[in-house]
């Protein structure tokens, strides 16, 4: 099978990539290479995957001489050892990089000429300074533009110039065929080129002429194009000291009213030394303003929490929350708040940390632990905490909700086939926290637990619960005060491979919407990591998902392509239609599981021509404009040294009060490794698991002694243990059988009565 050809692109901006053969030796002579021109740097490796761990070579253009030998052969050295001999698979082809080379080379030496002579000031290759760093800022982003736009129009100059040299060239050549005076069909041949090359000439011209007549244009025009950015600038400036002045209005009229209930809860007690109280309190307000509005985004977010309307309105008669938009909310739940307990209701969120301990340095040899491990479950390999991250997979579950906006949202939508977009686009959005995490999370304890309560900030509950050791099956159940529910339990089946490994979830997620009653359930595809042995690691998601809505039939398949080194597709890329019970096409998504979903309405759709895979015709969809449906968070500052975790990661672990004894929090071998002391974590790992194992030989025993007694049946389970929150049974949906959560954790947490928990750590 012939390997298949890459056409190389047209240079994107300053970039260029594409397949060249580059001598090697005399044994093997040329080798296909994929090389890259960018800023400037002519870089090359052996594949494409090489370009973001292993670079063969690169080489300077500013310093470099470009000459070409043949029809495909070229070379490039900058005088000393880098000397590269390419060759290009056809002469079209070879012109396309000297092009490429020659402009690259030009803006090089330019942009180093402007460094020499410019001292400190900044090249055009500078990156724009961040917004919001110093007042000037703004006027950087504005000279970077202007530099950037001044180097593309130097690049049309640079073109200019090389039309004309290679076209005078082609012009001599055609003189030198002419003047041989060759008659019959050659001499046909030759002024046929000739008149070709004159009409080429003429377009060339053309063409030259009407870029100086946009350069003179957009020179004329530069000045008021100035002006009316000025005019926005001033505008947005304007706008942000209005918004300063409502902030400082609305929270003004807070401690007003909170002075007031104050006031009128020592009313009985009230002298004539008041108006002076007043007066300090007055004071105090001022004192304490800036401080306040430090907090104001935590008390903006407090009444758009709907639990947090529901709780203050029922004391008071004849007002419906529920009908309030959310800007009449805002301004008046603090009143009817401070009526009842304003210092108990006006408590700042608390405040989640935003870093753990840097991961340390050390150095380990995998082979000497996987070699033996080829075609084993990876739950059943001792793995030291080497290759963890601090964290357990009941954390990781949870990590889920990471974007439990989506299904807020979802729980809003009239449309069924609307709310399918978000539920569809929140099952992507739980792969986008993998893209960087290549560690592997602790495995849970028998019995462990994990709660994550974020009902005052996010309106919603979720707990997790290990229910089964092998093969390890962890329950999770969450519930939300903005009318949604989202249960699962998942059993993660894994191989390694050798060279990869491979991770499949096994289990069923269940989302359920008052709203409608509808019921979704979906399942998750296969998580793939890459150069387990030799290379950079690296993860992928592939396969398909069917999210389904039980209640009306309406169903949405999502296709998770895998990587491919020949796909000309987006890498991580995710599409998926919405159909109802008649299988009618209503949108249409796509997008990527590591940064963004879209979703489009289907105004038609046809059947296209046979694609060329086992006769099967696409289907070709007419739609609306696509609109943003999700998008990944950014990473926080810092987090290659936190293993990548994301803001609500690094909050996972944080020390709770009040959290059950079998808390992942209090796991210690977790805990030694979050804060560097990996030595003792690898000791206190193998103490709980050891532990673990006493535990289980126990029940073993307690089972077989009971079956005895008994004369129970043959077949029953060795082991009897049965999860604390969790019950076994079988679903209604699915007919699988899964735990349900069946109540009881957060009211033990309420009374902290805990009896019932086992002893694992």
């Amino acid at each position: 099978m012939s390997e298949p050809k890459t056409p190389t692109p047209t240079p994107a901006g300053d970039t260029y990539k594409g397949w060249v053969f580059k001598w090697t030796n005399y044994i093997k002579g040329y080798q296909r290479r994929w090389f890259v021109l960018s800023n400037g740097l002519l870089s090359y490796y052996r594949t494409q995957a090489e370009m973001g761990h292993t670079c063969r070579g690169t080489i300077n253009l500013a310093t470099a001489t470009i000459t070409v030998d043949d029809a495909c052969n070229f070379v490039i050295s900058n005088g000393g050892a880098q000397t590269y001999h390419l060759k290009a698979s056809c002469e079209v082809e070879r012109q396309r990089w000297i092009t490429a080379l020659e402009l690259a080379k030009a803006k090089a030496a330019r942009m180093q000429a402007e460094s020499d002579d410019s001292g400190d000031d900044f090249s055009s290759s500078s990156p724009p300074v961040a917004p919001g760093q110093g007042g000037g800022s703004q006027n950087s982003e504005v000279q970077s533009a202007l530099r950037t736009l001044g180097s593309k129009v130097e690049d049309l100059s640079t073109c200019n110039d090389l039309i004309s040299k290679h076209g005078s060239a082609l012009q001599r050549s055609l003189s030198e065929l002419d003047s041989l005076r060759l008659t019959g069909e050659a001499g046909d041949k030759i002024r046929q080129v000739t008149e070709r090359a004159t009409l080429f000439r003429i377009t060339s011209n053309a063409m030259i002429n009407a870029c100086r007549d946009f350069l003179a244009l957009a020179q004329a025009h530069s000045k008021r194009w100035q002006k009316a950015l000025q005019a926005e600038r001033d505008q947005r400036v304007r706008l942000e000291e209005t918004l300063e002045q409502l902030a400082k209005q609305h929270n003004h009229l807070e401690r007003a009213f909170r002075g007031a209930a104050q006031a009128n809860a020592t009313a009985d007690n009230k002298s004539a030394t008041g108006p002076g109280k007043g007066e300090a309190s007055d004071e105090d307000d001022d004192n304490e303003f800036f401080d306040a509005m430090e907090e104001a985004p935590e008390f903006i977010t407090v009444p758009a929490d709907p639990h947090f309307h529901k709780r203050s309105s029922s004391n008071i008669s004849g007002f419906n929350s529920e009908m309030c938009p959310d800007d009449q909310s805002l301004n008046e739940e603090p009143l009817t708040m401070n009526q009842e307990s304003p210092s108990q209701e006006l408590v700042p969120m608390k405040k989640r940390r935003t870093r753990i301990p840097d991961k340390p340095n050390y150095s380990l040899n995998l082979w000497s632990i996987m070699k033996n491990c080829i075609g084993k479950e990876l739950s059943k390999i001792p793995m030291p905490v080497n290759f963890n991250e601090p964290i357990s997979m009941l954390q990781r579950l949870s990590e889920d909700l990471e974007y439990h906006e989506l299904l807020d949202k979802a729980s809003k939508c009239q449309s069924s086939l609307e709310q399918m977009c978000y539920v569809a686009a929140f099952s992507v959005s739980s792969y986008s926290t993998t893209v960087y995490r290549t560690g592997k999370p602790f495995n849970p304890l028998l019995g462990e637990t994990y709660e994550l309560d974020r009902r005052r900030e996010s309106g919603y509950r979720s707990l997790c619960e290990q229910v089964s050791h092998h093969p390890p099956a962890a329950a999770h159940h969450v519930i939300s005060d903005r009318g949604w529910t989202l249960r699962q339990e998942i059993t993660v089946a894994s191989k390694f491979r050798g060279k990869y490994l491979s991770i499949m979830p096994l289990g069923t997620i269940h989302a359920i919407f008052e709203k409608g009653n509808n019921h979704y359930t979906w399942k998750k595809v296969t998580t793939t990591v890459h150069n387990i042995i030799v290379g950079k690691l690296w993860i992928d998601q592939s396969g398909e998902i069917d999210v389904v809505n039980h209640t009306t039939g309406d169903r949405c398949h999502l296709k998770f392509a895998p990587y491919s080194y020949f796909s000309r597709d987006v890498a991580r890329k995710v599409t998926g239609v919405v159909m109802d019970k008649d299988g009618k096409a209503h949108y249409v998504l796509s997008g990527t599981w590591d940064e963004k979903m879209e979703f489009s309405r289907v105004m038609q759709s046809s059947r296209g021509g046979e694609n060329g895979t086992e006769g099967k015709q696409k289907t070709v969809y007419q739609t609306l404009k696509a609109r943003e449906v999700w998008r990944r968070n950014p990473l926080p500052e810092g987090a290659e040294t936190m293993y990548y975790f994301t803001a609500l990661a690094l909050t996972l672990n944080e020390c709770e009060d009040g959290v059950a004894p079998t808390d992942s929090r209090r796991r210690p071998d977790q805990r030694l490794m979050e804060d560097g002391r990996w030595d003792e974590a690898n000791s206190e790992k193998q103490r709980l698991e050891e532990k673990q194992r006493s535990a289980r030989r126990e029940r073993e025993r307690e089972a077989a002694s009971q079956r005895t007694s008994s004369q129970s049946e043959e077949g029953a389970p060795h082991d009897n243990y049965n999860a604390l929150w969790f019950e076994r049974c079988e679903d209604q949906i699915t007919g699988e059988q899964v735990h349900i959560y069946k109540g009881g954790y957060w009211e033990a947490k309420e009374r902290s009565s805990w009896e019932g928990c086992p002893d694992i750590f």
